[in-house]
């Protein structure tokens, strides 16, 4: 279940999303605990936000005859993940796209700023041919969002959707403004954001939760 709030904006409602999700914003969630869940999250969400993909038909023998049936391309689309949190969410999505390429964006917000600040680049070869899913559990502030979509575009995809766990509404302006055009998949839409761009009521750092690192 998906529902557009805004222009642009795919809020998916499904049950299942909404559970897991809820296991994972409760603080004594362990990593191991956390990162299972959102490898199913992924996987959940990959069915909405793949809804639309381009297939084709082919021929295939089934037990009984010949019939053409659609599939889709796997190796036109990309996973471009938002390091370090958008790893997390790759084996789900691969799970469920398991011929799909992976790229990688390193980016890390400078604490003062809250600007994005990259350090880290690789895509596949041929994005003029390709989609592009960018990846990342979070949108709080979109200056990450905006910097990697700022990236990709040059690489000049056939096209770009934005997957992400949380939105705060202020991050969903943020990128709407510089990105119109970009759609945006998210299972909740927040409160907003604290005066060190956190998430409220959020989840945490996904990042430290995912990894164990804090």
């Amino acid at each position: 279940m998906t529902k557009n709030t805004a222009a642009q904006v795919h809020h998916v409602t499904h049950p299942l999303v909404q559970h897991k999700l809820t296991l994972m914003r409760n603080k004594d969630a362990s990593s191991t605990t956390f990162r299972t869940l959102l490898g199913e999250l992924a996987a959940l969400m990959a069915y909405e936000i793949t809804r639309d993909m381009p297939t084709q038909l082919v021929e295939i023998e089934t037990p009984l005859e010949t019939m053409r049936s659609p599939m889709i391309d796997g190796k036109k689309l990309v996973f471009a993940s938002i390091l370090r949190a958008g790893n997390g969410m790759l084996d789900g999505l691969l799970r469920v796209v398991p011929n799909a390429r992976v790229g990688h964006v390193g980016l890390y917000r400078d604490p003062a700023t809250l600007q994005a600040v990259e350090y880290y680049y690789k895509m596949p070869a041929d994005m003029a041919e390709r989609d592009v899913i960018a990846v990342d559990p979070m949108l709080a502030t979109g200056h990450s969002a905006v910097a990697a979509i700022d990236k990709l575009k040059a690489a000049g995809p056939r096209s770009i959707k934005f997957l992400c766990l949380l939105a705060a509404p202020e991050g969903i302006r943020t990128l709407h403004a510089a990105h119109p055009d970009v759609p945006i998949y998210t299972a909740a839409i927040d409160r907003e954001l604290n005066d060190h761009g956190y998430i409220l009521p959020g989840l945490g750092d996904a990042g430290d939760r995912i990894f164990g690192t804090k």
